[in-house]
């Protein structure tokens, strides 16, 4: 059995991350508020907030049509609609494409209207088997639904991921940002 290189370069997002650092800064224009919550060697954690008007349930939704507002710049295929997420214990936020797929993360817990919550490493995080969880709390206020979402990443003190910690902040800010689009105008976009 010989081994044939992969059509697909698995290392893509790793170097996207830091050659789109600078671009998302631009891109991101504030629309979640974000906040590096803690930062060590050994891991971080991430939070933001998004109010859009919409009931919980429409939201909840939402999250789950994935391939209509994450960036296609973060993804293997560079195609969002290669994306898929089961909102169910178990679903999968996979992509597939022709000649490939990826589990970015499973879903561990979900209560629709209220919380969504998966478990996996993004990017180049998932080939460092840290231990990662992104939960969305959904919560109705008088201007629709609040979504607060935190991403708590855990791995080993030798793996510097304070220096990862706000890079993976602008990648996920941005995926807020365009969620809030999505739930506001129907467009990520």
């Amino acid at each position: 059995m010989s081994w044939t290189k992969p059509v697909v370069d698995v290392a893509r997002p790793a170097r996207m991350l830091g050659a789109a650092a600078a671009a998302l800064a631009l891109v991101w224009a504030g629309a979640a508020q974000a906040e590096v919550s803690r930062a060590s060697d050994a891991g971080f954690a991430l939070s933001y907030a998004v109010t859009a008007p919409a009931a919980p349930e429409t939201a909840y939704r939402a999250l789950a049509r994935i391939d209509r507002w994450w960036s296609p710049a973060h993804t293997y295929s560079g195609d969002a609609t290669a994306l898929s997420l089961r909102p169910a214990a178990g679903g999968c936020f996979c992509e597939r494409w022709p000649g490939g797929t990826v589990e970015h993360a499973r879903v561990v817990a979900a209560v629709p209207g209220q919380t969504l919550r998966l478990a996996g490493g993004f990017g180049p995080l998932q080939q460092m088997g840290v231990s990662a969880a992104l939960t969305f709390a959904l919560e109705e206020t008088p201007e629709g639904v609040r979504i607060a979402a935190t991403y708590e990443v855990v791995g080993r003190p030798d793996q510097n991921l304070a220096a990862l910690a706000p890079i993976v902040d602008r990648v996920l800010g941005e995926q807020m940002g365009r969620l809030e689009r999505y739930l506001r105008t129907g467009r990520a976009g």
